[in-house]
């Protein structure tokens, strides 16, 4: 995958000298390891009114809609996030909610003996998700029009071996991984070569993919993703 596609300049991928080790200490400000599934989404909705009176300049604004899509991703993200954490007994290490440019986030990022899994979340709970029709990236939900969530899942996992490659001083590889969420069937147009897709409750077939990284590896990419600082100048 080519960094300079996302906007990442050349010449900057690696950091000078290895750093194998986390931060002994982080301010809480940049620890990142207690942030919930959907961090960011709790504060756009925080800032929604709530009393009838909000709910009915909301309604009058077409915003109400807005809301019940904030709902549906939060529920998502803490699905996801929740059938995630579940690998933390397993070796693994989970972070949610890394701040990526242009206030978009990675849903989650999943650090193992597999390897590094950059994770993205589409939630649709009323229906069901068809993923990349031919020639194109998108998702579609129902009958809605679709949004290119594969595309998002590949950025966010690019930058991801970018912010980590730069910060450990040795190359990370970040796979990207569509999670999707959803009562309905998942149906495919076109499987992607590239992005594994799966259901929430299929996380756990992360754990087969083999051994590529060591207990210390785990814990040092772990405490580099962790540090909000090793995601600023993305």
């Amino acid at each position: 995958m080519d960094p300079s596609e996302w906007g990442i300049e050349p010449g900057r991928e690696a950091h000078p000298g290895p750093r194998r080790d986390g931060p002994l200490w982080l301010h809480p400000d940049d620890d990142l390891a207690p942030n919930r599934p959907g961090e960011t989404l709790y504060g756009l909705l925080a800032d929604r009114p709530e009393s009838r009176g909000g709910r009915f300049v909301r309604a009058l604004l077409g915003r109400d809609r807005d809301t019940a899509a904030l709902r549906e991703r939060l529920a998502g993200e803490r699905s996801a996030g929740t059938a995630l954490d579940r690998l933390a007994g397993a070796g693994w290490e989970i972070l949610h909610s890394l701040p990526l440019p242009g206030a978009a986030t990675l849903s989650h990022l999943a650090i193992g003996p597999a390897g590094v899994f950059g994770c993205h979340t589409v939630a649709h709970a009323r229906g069901p998700l068809r993923v990349g029709d031919p020639d194109d990236e998108q998702v579609r939900t129902g009958a809605r029009r679709g949004e290119p969530h594969l595309r998002h899942c590949r950025r966010g996992a690019a930058l991801a071996a970018h912010a980590l490659t730069r910060g450990c001083g040795f190359p990370v590889t970040v796979s990207p991984v569509l999670i999707c969420v959803t009562t309905g069937q998942v149906g495919y147009g076109a499987v992607p070569d590239d992005v594994r897709v799966l259901r929430e409750h299929q996380v756990d077939g992360l754990t087969r993919y083999g051994a590529l990284l060591t207990p210390d590896l785990i814990r040092a990419i772990h405490g580099v993703a962790r540090d909000r600082r090793t995601w600023r100048g993305l």
